[in-house]
C-alpha cells in the first residue's frame, strides 16, 4: 500500500502506546486472573497496548487449551475457552507493590469466603443459607466460624489457596561445566519458580531485590 493512493486509509489507526518508563501491569481475565508484570524499561512491541494485549490473551488461551489435559486427564474440554484482557501502566515502584498486595488481599478474602460457604454447605445447609450467615461477616468472624464449628484454623490451611501463586526468576547458582581437574564453574543463573508466599510484606522484594529492579 505505499505510496498508493488508498494510503490514507492509515491515518484512521489510532496510536495506543503506553507511557514510556513505567510498569506495565497486563491482567487476563476469565474464571481467575493472572497478572503479568513487564518492566519499566521495556519496549516490547512498541509498548503498544492493543498489541500486547491480543498477543498475550491468545497465546493464553491456546496454552490453557495445550496443557489441559495435563492437569485434567480424564476430563473433556467441553467448549472452547475465551479471556479477556486490559494492560494498566504504573508510574512508581511503591505502586506497583501497592496494586500487587491489592490482589493478594482480594485472593484471601475469596478464599476465606469459599472455605466457610462450602464447609456450610457440607455441613447440611443450603446455599442460600450460608450465603445468609455469611453475609455481612469479618475476617475474624469467618476465622471464628470455621474453629468454633469445624475445628479448622484458616491459617494453617495451604498457602496457595490463601496467598495465590508467584511465578517470578530467581537466580540460582549452577554448575555449568568443571575444568579438565574437574572443579566446577558455577555461573548465576535465572530460574523460573512458583512460590505461595506472602507479597505485602517487605521479606520477598528484600531477598529478590532485582525482581523490582530495572536491569
Amino acid at each position: 500500500m505505499a505510496n498508493s493512493k488508498y494510503e490514507y486509509v492509515k491515518s484512521f489507526e489510532l496510536q495506543d502506546n503506553l507511557l514510556p518508563q513505567t510498569w506495565i501491569v497486563l491482567r487476563i481475565d476469565g474464571c481467575h486472573f493472572h497478572n503479568f508484570v513487564i518492566k519499566k524499561s521495556s519496549t516490547f512491541h512498541q509498548r503498544r497496548a492493543s498489541k500486547i494485549v491480543s498477543l498475550m490473551v491468545s497465546f493464553f488461551s491456546s496454552t490453557y487449551v495445550m496443557k489441559w489435559h495435563k492437569f485434567f486427564p480424564h476430563k473433556e474440554l467441553q467448549y472452547p475457552p475465551s479471556f479477556d484482557g486490559r494492560v494498566v501502566c504504573y508510574p512508581s515502584t511503591s505502586i506497583l507493590r501497592d496494586y500487587l498486595a491489592w490482589r493478594q488481599v482480594d485472593c484471601h478474602i475469596n478464599n476465606q469466603y469459599n472455605t466457610c460457604f462450602w464447609m456450610l454447605v457440607k455441613s447440611g445447609k443450603s446455599a442460600t443459607e450460608a450465603q445468609n450467615i455469611l453475609k455481612g461477616t469479618q475476617t475474624q468472624e469467618k476465622n471464628e466460624l470455621l474453629f468454633q464449628q469445624f475445628g479448622i484454623n484458616y491459617n494453617t490451611l495451604p498457602a496457595v489457596f490463601r496467598k495465590g501463586s508467584c511465578i517470578f526468576k530467581e537466580e540460582v547458582e549452577e554448575v555449568v561445566k568443571c575444568t579438565e581437574a574437574g572443579d566446577p564453574i558455577k555461573r548465576r543463573r535465572r530460574k523460573i519458580v512458583v512460590q505461595h508466599c506472602d507479597i505485602i510484606g517487605k521479606n520477598l522484594w528484600d531477598e529478590h531485590p532485582y525482581l523490582l529492579s530495572d536491569k
